[in-house]
């Protein structure tokens, strides 16, 4: 018998595919068409139904104000009369506020940058893997993405996480062809895409550095001085587009702003590291009112409860189901990766070791990171984890040569496939059969042997792997089961994003008329308690109405003193309640907000339109 050591190896022997030659490869020639067909399919899972789409009211609300004007742009105003901003950076908005500005304002307008910014992504993943793992497997990773859930969900949706993942994937095209030639100027510019990526998602954008500094560190072919120095110059470049609207912000006076949401104390240094930093890693033991920050608990509620608490989480068919189709798959490309850099000892140069590590820190790194940091319920935070693992597993596919453990692996992830689907039941429950009769044929042909049956038995294989994730993705074709407008999950845990705020109730028109007639000239309309409440009046009609206390209702905006300023000098003459907000149990809230009410109600003149009351609060009451 063989030894060990003579048996077939696990991966490939050989490195990298060789440049192109003037004589194309039959993949080569049919590698556009093919990469064509995968965007195409990507453009019509993100773009289908799009007419349906739905506002998000709190983005959609803050896309209208900054359709109005530079300031509201450049910051992010939720209202029209920039009083408040988001909750967040605003540069995820800023693409969809352009769409706006072009197509006019409608849901489906803000959805479109997003859908583009996902094909983009899907073909930016084919470039960077195809450069380290051939064509094939750059076409893979492709379509893996494609069929990810998640990818779908977030083409379909208006979080900040599409233009992220495109960001980040610009910023590991450019660390690679630095990496390739040791270019200072191709390394500065992944530092600049990872800074405008800081826009869309604050610190999470950092990391990715671990993934890109360990790439450039130990295989870009210059000294290790050099390396460092190239390394700090693109850092201080990222660190200074990183924080240039912080520091736009800090600088600018806060009467020429709007006031941050999400502070106590109107600074940026609170709303991105206090609000959406350490209230979701609560385990780092910083208390994030320390920062100026609204707390954790007030901040993120319930929702953060028991998110974060192992590399278990990311197995729940919750996120996995959204995201982790390929883990086995993707497993088997890391540990391959490891076992041939073992065996070969390549050069510290070598464009093979450099790609494993990119995207096993990228990988690694992100799943990490969502694992102890609470994304809230939110699925749309994996799309960075759904690129590591399409990298991943297109590589395991084409470089594990091992017949038994390839065949092993994909039996492996179609059982997985079938766990995940089959846990929701009376939802496509019959892809998890057609997978196991896939899967059947493909471990025969395995077991034949010969070339040509094990090319046959791998593509049957695939199919049985991605028929179900395959499934999911299509689904969200139906209203039933994704809503292009939303947060992007796809599936039975769908939740439908009503689209009653994009236009008035025959109620709210009375009432908008009423304040239209009797404005007097104020600044505001209105004031009302929660950003609920303006949302309708700001998408349908672009008004100005002041939300007190932000997003969380516990911001101390506006202080007292500027409230009462305001209706002194006449800027805002009218607090607008429901009936709801009459209620003892809501009068007795103790937020800032509320104060505020109650101060209206106990000083200001009642006047009923349609169902709500309007608090008339006229010059010399706010004494």
């Amino acid at each position: 018998m063989p030894s060990p050591v003579s048996a077939e190896p696990l991966v490939r022997a050989e490195g990298p595919p060789p440049p192109p030659t003037r004589t194309r490869s039959r993949t080569q020639r049919y590698e556009r068409p093919i990469l064509a067909g995968i965007a195409t399919v990507a453009a019509l899972l993100f773009f289908w139904g799009i007419w349906h789409s739905a506002y998000h009211a709190f983005y959609a609300s803050a896309v209208r104000s900054m359709t109005d004007n530079p300031v509201a742009f450049l910051y992010g105003s939720f209202d029209p009369g920039n009083s408040i901003t988001l909750d967040k950076l605003p540069g995820f908005l800023w693409p969809q506020a352009l769409s706006a500005l072009v197509l006019g304002f409608h849901p489906w307008s803000l959805v479109v940058p997003q859908a583009l910014e996902g094909v983009a992504s899907v073909v930016l993943l084919h470039v960077v893997v195809r450069r380290w793992a051939g064509v094939t497997a750059g076409l893979l990773a492709a379509a893996f993405l494609t069929l990810t859930p998640v990818t779908v969900g977030l083409g379909r949706s208006v979080t900040e996480d599409a233009p992220f993942v495109l960001l980040l994937l610009l910023a590991a095209e450019a660390t690679q062809r630095a990496t390739a030639r040791a270019r200072l100027r191709t390394l500065v510019l992944a530092g600049v895409w990872v800074g405008v990526a800081f826009q869309c998602k604050m610190l999470e954008a950092w990391a990715v550095l671990p993934a890109l500094a360990v790439t450039y560190l130990v295989a870009a072919p210059t000294t290790v001085r050099r390396r460092i120095r190239d390394l700090a110059v693109s850092g201080a470049v990222m660190l200074a587009v990183s924080l240039s609207w912080m520091l736009a912000a800090g600088l600018t006076p806060a009467a020429a702003r709007p006031y941050l949401d999400g502070t106590t104390d109107n600074s940026p240094i609170a709303l991105v590291v206090g609000y959406n930093f350490l209230t979701r890693f609560q385990a780092l033991g910083v208390d994030a009112a320390g920062t100026g920050s609204i707390v954790a608990a007030r901040a993120h509620g319930r929702a953060s409860a028991g998110m974060g608490d192992s590399v278990w989480k990311m197995f729940s068919p919750g996120l996995a189901s959204q995201t982790g189709w390929l883990y086995p798959l993707a497993a088997l490309g890391l540990a391959a990766g490891l076992v041939t850099l073992w065996r070969r000892r390549p050069q510290r140069t070598d464009p093979f070791l450099a790609g494993y590590l990119l995207w096993g820190v990228w990988l690694v790194t992100f799943f990490l990171v969502f694992s102890f940091g609470s994304v809230t319920g939110h699925t749309y935070y994996m799309g960075v984890v759904a690129v590591g693992l399409s990298a991943l597993a297109a590589t395991a596919v084409t470089r594990v040569r091992h017949r038994s453990v390839l065949c092993a692996v994909l039996t492996v992830n179609v059982g997985w496939c079938a766990a995940l689907t089959l846990y929701y039941p009376g939802f496509f429950t019959w892809s998890a059969g057609v997978a196991a009769v896939l899967a059947l044929p493909a471990l025969v042909l395995f077991a034949v042997g010969g070339s040509r049956p094990r090319r046959t038995a791998l593509a049957v294989a695939l199919a049985a792997v991605l028929v179900v994730p395959a499934v999911w993705s299509a689904s969200a074709t139906s209203l039933r089961y994704n809503q292009p407008g939303g947060f992007g999950r796809i599936g039975p845990g769908s939740i439908a994003t009503r689209n009653g705020a994009a236009a008035l109730t025959p109620a709210q028109q009375r009432v908008l008329a009423y304040l239209t007639a009797h404005r007097d000239g104020a600044r505001y309309l209105a004031a009302v308690p929660r950003w609920q409440m303006a949302a309708p009046y700001i998408l349908s009609d672009n008004a100005s109405i002041l939300p007190l206390g932000g997003f969380t209702a516990h911001v101390p905006y506006p202080a007292p003193g500027t409230f009462h300023h305001l209706i002194d000098t006449g800027r805002l003459r009218y607090v607008l309640l429901s009936a709801a907000d009459l209620t003892h149990r809501a009068r007795g809230a103790k937020t800032p907000g509320r104060a505020l009410v109650r101060w209206a109600i106990g000083h200001c003149a009642p006047v009923h339109v349609s169902g709500y009351t309007l608090y008339h609060c006229g010059p010399g009451h706010g004494g």
